[in-house]
């Protein structure tokens, strides 16, 4: 029979990895605003370390053009029981002042971008590299380790650039049995967001309203990966599994694929005609 802590560590100790969309450019465009959200998202992460003293929760901001750690609650995992009833408050004051370096640095980055008007997405994949990077090393840390789960908080729309890099952090998670969830608070969804959950056996919710988010993160994402055997939780209705065109960068609906042989022949014939153009004349 499997030991306590084996067992803890087994089946209902959860290591939350929680990527949160602050991009500037699309908290200038909503009703609601990041300190709004920012409360529902601290009430949440104060749920999940209560449900489990060994729970853990790292959060990632994401923004326009970088990425960065803003809290780990590992660190802090030596805090005496006497102090622990002070201990989220303090916890969440680190927290608040890191993520507002990071905001700013962030929003003068993405003001002196030249293509700021293109598409005001967050760097996703950066941030899906930097969870799956730190659920890595805390596979090889140790034998017994919390059950990872990732949880994408994202507002921005999708930028079809990240199409490639966003895709490997997906299969790489597959590969780690690792569940991506995500949370879609924008107004059109995400079908990075959709495929991720999908195929990761994650959990996709898009809620209507921003004023019960709490209810929603909750009821939904708080639960750790054992009690989701016995619990309802949405299901996916429809995934979107459009692709980005390599050349454009754009969702498509409907594109040619072409195989290695034809790449090398029309390399080929272009570099015959470039040839051809800078031969003498005889």
């Amino acid at each position: 029979m499997a030991s306590v802590a084996s067992k803890l560590y087994s089946d209902d100790v959860s290591l939350l990895v929680l990527l949160l969309d602050t991009n500037p450019l699309f908290w200038d465009t909503t009703s609601t605003t990041f300190s709004q959200f920012l409360s529902h998202v601290l009430a949440f992460l104060n749920a999940v370390l209560g449900l489990n003293q060994l729970n853990q929760v790292v959060v990632i901001a994401t923004g326009y053009s970088s990425c960065d750690y803003v809290y780990d609650s590992s660190l802090t995992s030596n805090v005496s029981s006497e102090s622990r009833g002070a201990r989220m408050p303090a916890l969440f004051g680190s927290l608040l002042e890191k993520l507002e370096d990071f905001i700013g640095r962030d929003a003068e980055l993405a003001e002196g971008d030249e293509h700021v008007d293109r598409i005001a997405s967050s760097l996703l994949s950066g941030s899906l590299s930097m969870a799956l990077c730190y659920i890595q090393r805390v596979f090889r840390s140790g034998h017994l380790h919390p059950q990872p789960r990732i949880l994408c908080l994202q507002g921005s729309p999708d930028g079809p650039e990240q199409y490639v890099a966003v895709m490997n952090s997906i299969f790489s998670a597959q590969r780690l049995m690792v569940p991506i969830d995500s949370c879609y608070i924008g107004t059109q969804n995400s079908a990075f967001l959709q495929q991720a959950s999908y195929i990761t056996g994650g959990v996709h919710h898009a809620p209507k309203q921003l004023d019960g988010l709490f209810q929603f993160l909750t009821t939904i994402f708080a639960t750790d990966l054992h009690t989701r055997g016995f619990v309802q939780l949405p299901k996916p209705v429809g995934v979107d599994f459009r692709a980005s065109c390599f050349c454009h960068k754009k969702t498509i609906d409907m594109g040619s694929v072409f195989g290695q042989s034809k790449l090398d022949a029309a390399n080929a014939s272009s570099s015959v005609n470039d040839r051809k153009r800078r031969a003498p004349d005889s």
